[in-house]
């Protein structure tokens, strides 16, 4: 059965599930879903995923969107995944599980009320927000917090004491690089990830564990930040 994976390029967990396939080897036809012209929300892609939201995957006649329920369910089908990604001891598929949970209402929701309303609302139509965006920043640097004072608290390299990447390490990264388009100035994006050492340093530990794919896959979302980058400075420049 051929593997179709409805995404776009600037969606964080797109993103993961393309790392994944990638890295391991799965053979799939990506169709973009051009979110600014509304294409999600189209009949012939609200057939595939009723949410209207991006990934989703059909698989055959399967279909299937929520890109954790998506994860799982590749690592289980595809033969070749290695286990550490979804691993068959219940207990540590638990702990994947807890992390994936939490990830929604925390992580996710702190980063997208903060991304929309301090820079990208407009890129879909909609104002900008400061006072949310302040309200989605505590939350995006609680959850950082979270993630330093108990998903890697016992110093190990990856998330819940992993020695390699699990699906919840590469959904999870995936949402924090969006700081990418979320904070345009590398040295503020640098400051503001400062305080949190140990994620700094597992981001550093997921790209070289996935080197040969993780740029190639982020490319996009470089390039679209330098792109608001500079008309935001050229913005700047005409009101000097």
């Amino acid at each position: 059965m051929k593997l179709k994976l409805y995404m776009h390029p600037l969606s964080q967990p797109s993103r993961a599930l393309i790392i994944f396939c990638k890295i391991n080897g799965i053979e799939f036809e990506e169709i973009v879903i051009d979110l600014t012209k509304g294409q999600h929300k189209s009949p012939d892609f609200t057939e595939i995923n009723p949410m209207g939201q991006v990934p989703a995957i059909a698989h055959g006649d399967f279909k299937l969107f929520e890109s954790h329920a998506i994860l799982i369910y590749l690592a289980s089908v595809f033969p070749g995944v290695a286990d550490h990604w979804y691993p068959t001891d219940v207990q540590k598929r638990a702990k994947i599980h807890s992390v994936l949970d939490w990830h929604h209402s925390n992580l996710r929701r702190g980063s997208v009320i903060y991304g929309l309303n301090r820079t990208l609302g407009p890129v879909f139509g909609l104002p900008l927000n400061p006072k949310a965006a302040a309200e989605g920043e505590k939350l995006l640097c609680s959850s950082l917090s979270q993630i330093e004072s108990v998903w890697l608290a016992d110093g190990g390299p990856f998330l819940v004491g992993g020695d390699k990447t699990s699906i919840a390490d590469i959904s999870l990264v995936c949402e924090i690089m969006q700081l990418q388009v979320y904070i345009l100035d590398e040295s503020e994006r640098n400051r503001f990830l400062e305080p949190y050492k140990k994620i700094v340093q597992w981001i550093e530990n997921i790209k070289n564990a996935t080197r040969l794919h993780f740029d190639e896959v982020h490319y996009a979302l470089y390039k679209f930040s330098a792109m608001l980058k500079h008309k935001s400075e050229d913005a700047y420049s005409c009101i000097q």
